[in-house]
């Protein structure tokens, strides 16, 4: 018989490549749409790389908007497998506020029926950021 539990993951979030395409060029006026492929790597409970695919929404002053799925490859809290978070930021001159929730049913693995949502803020410039998922799972 199976307990379902639920628990916090802490990791440690830094991006090691940001490729973004704007929509009209790197001149682009503002405001305007561009897209980004992110690579990210977690240390702490949770032990993976993954990439993230962005659309981005650029106000007129720089700040915006973005929507993204990451799908993440590691370990989490000892359990191997893949699992996809849906992304929902707001980014200003300082840097990035997002919240994510893990995708049902994209979890893999040691990781099949993954649930949960967490939060993370990116100042920029920064090489690490604190990163929290709080998580479902069912525990034998």
């Amino acid at each position: 018989m199976s307990i379902t539990t639920t628990r916090t993951a802490h990791a440690t979030m830094g991006f090691s490549d940001w490729q973004e395409d704007p929509a009209w060029g790197d001149d682009a006026p503002l405001p305007r749409l561009a897209q980004a492929t992110v690579t990210f790597s977690y240390q702490g409970d949770l032990q993976a790389t993954s990439t993230c695919k962005y659309t981005l929404s650029y106000g007129p002053e720089g700040q915006g908007n973005a929507l993204g799925f990451e799908t993440v490859d590691g370990t989490l809290d000892g359990r191997a497998g893949t699992f996809v978070l849906r992304h929902d930021a707001a980014f200003t001159a300082t840097g990035v506020d997002y919240t994510f929730t893990v995708v049902p049913g994209s979890g893999t693995g040691e990781l099949t029926g993954l649930l949960g949502e967490g939060n993370c803020t990116a100042e920029h410039g920064a090489e690490a950021s604190a990163w929290a998922l709080t998580y479902q799972r069912d525990e034998d």
